[in-house]
């Protein structure tokens, strides 16, 4: 369990972060990081269960809060922002983590009402986040958002085109919000290649030898690389970084990779 936190030393002592997603994987990883460098966290997710055994891996009450419910629903987000101002007296970071793709296959095949729902959760949801923040918090006092997207979004992702359309939405929403929110807000987004977790597994399991192969670094990426980088882009060390996408990636784009 993460030690209580008692200086002010750490990157994010004094900060509170709203990481969705997070009972499990990347999200998890994130929240875990933010705790380790001092910030109090709240976590999202649709399991309650999975939710309380993440609060209590962070550390427990007076570190960490969960707040189950779907990031779809408007009334979710506010009780999100609502529970961690009354527990924590602050919402100064965001990470935008939560993300589907129920759907696979060709553009051609695509269920629209899927697409729909993909659109909903990946770019709205997020966008709706980033402002219910602000209105409540950021806007006043400032603030750091990362939104964890996808290089599937920088380039074409067969198979999983609409999703990487999501995601380069929502890289261009990063670029726009960073010039419509600064100085006081910072707005940024990581691009995972293929991170070794359940949501990703299709496109690793049973082939991680081959898969990694055509990496440069020649191994998949782990949550725990993503949660570094999303860590430096809320902290003070990244107090002249604005929308940019740091793309985390083991060298596939380079050329190849998946």
């Amino acid at each position: 369990m993460p030690e209580a936190v008692n200086s002010g030393d750490r990157a994010l002592a004094g900060r509170t972060a709203v990481v969705t997603g997070a009972s499990r994987g990347i999200g998890l990883a994130i929240a875990r990081r933010l705790a380790d460098d001092g910030a109090r966290v709240c976590v999202t997710g649709r399991k309650p269960d999975a939710l309380a055994e993440a609060v209590q891996a962070l550390g427990g009450p007076g570190r960490a809060i969960g707040v189950p419910g779907n990031i779809g629903d408007a009334g979710h987000r506010d009780e999100v922002v609502e529970r961690t101002l009354a527990a924590f007296g602050s919402v100064d970071l965001l990470v935008n983590n939560t993300g589907i793709n129920p759907v696979q296959g060709p553009l051609m095949d695509l269920d629209l009402d899927a697409a729909r729902k993909i659109t909903e959760v990946n770019v709205l949801a997020a966008l709706a986040m980033v402002q219910r923040c602000h209105g409540a918090w950021m806007g006043e006092h400032g603030g750091a958002v990362v939104n964890v997207v996808s290089t599937a979004g920088l380039r074409p992702s067969p198979g999983i085109a609409f999703y990487g359309a999501s995601k380069a939405m929502l890289i261009h929403l990063t670029k726009n919000l960073a010039g419509e929110l600064g100085p006081a807000v910072r707005v940024n987004a990581v691009a995972p290649a293929v991170v070794k977790t359940r949501f990703a597994r299709a496109l690793w399991e049973g082939r991680e030898d081959d898969v990694a192969a055509r990496y440069p670094l020649r191994r998949l990426g782990v949550p725990e690389d993503v949660a570094g980088a999303v860590a430096f882009l809320l902290s003070e060390d990244a107090s002249w970084v604005t929308g940019h996408t740091v793309v985390l990636d083991g060298g596939s784009t380079m050329g190849g990779g998946a």
